[in-house]
């Protein structure tokens, strides 16, 4: 069984950027796991004032909340408060208790929660499926001090050359995902 895994699409950091290709993306990954009847799993990250005062997703903000276009589509929604959905959560025992053994991460923001999910699910024996295009950042290249980056590129690039999960473009999962479906 898979489980789709839509890290925090939160208005805090929605609004922060145009993110219109990669929440065209999600949105389409969704449907498809909502066809299949495949569980799909929102994240909501969510910061204290104590410890990130200037977080745009303060406990209580409206920045924390969820797109409304996604709240209606979760089957579950988990909060969290670190970057792994995994770290302080019961996402595992939901993934063990639907019998998911195949997760697939897209979501906000790659480098931190998308990033460090797909490596905690693949440590705890799960195949994660990275879908590199339907992720995104608020970040950019200046955040880092490193003119050029594609932080997207170089998360994708990192996680596939571990050999240990996959990393696909979005073209490439409706080829390999959906068609296998159709067979």
């Amino acid at each position: 069984m898979k489980a789709l895994l839509v890290m925090d699409p939160q208005k805090g950091f929605l609004e922060q950027k145009d993110f219109t290709s990669e929440l065209s993306k999600i949105t389409e990954i969704i449907q498809d796991f909502k066809k299949d009847k495949q569980k799909v799993i929102i994240f909501k990250h969510i910061d204290s004032a104590e410890l990130s005062p200037d977080s745009p997703v303060l406990e209580g903000s409206e920045g924390s909340e969820i797109y409304p276009q996604f709240k209606k589509l979760a089957d579950q929604i988990i909060e969290k408060t670190t970057p792994s959905g995994f770290k302080k959560t019961n996402l595992q025992e939901i993934l063990q208790g639907s019998n998911i053994n195949h997760i697939f991460i897209v979501g906000f923001n790659t480098e931190f929660c998308c990033m460090f999910t797909a490596i905690s699910g693949d440590e705890r024996g799960y195949k994660v499926t990275f879908i590199e295009d339907a992720t995104g950042t608020v970040n950019t290249d200046a955040t880092y001090e490193m003119p050029g980056l594609d932080i997207r590129d170089m998360v994708g690039s990192i996680l596939n050359w571990s050999n240990q999960i996959e990393v696909l473009y979005y073209d490439e999962y409706v080829e390999k995902y959906r068609k296998s479906r159709c067979s």
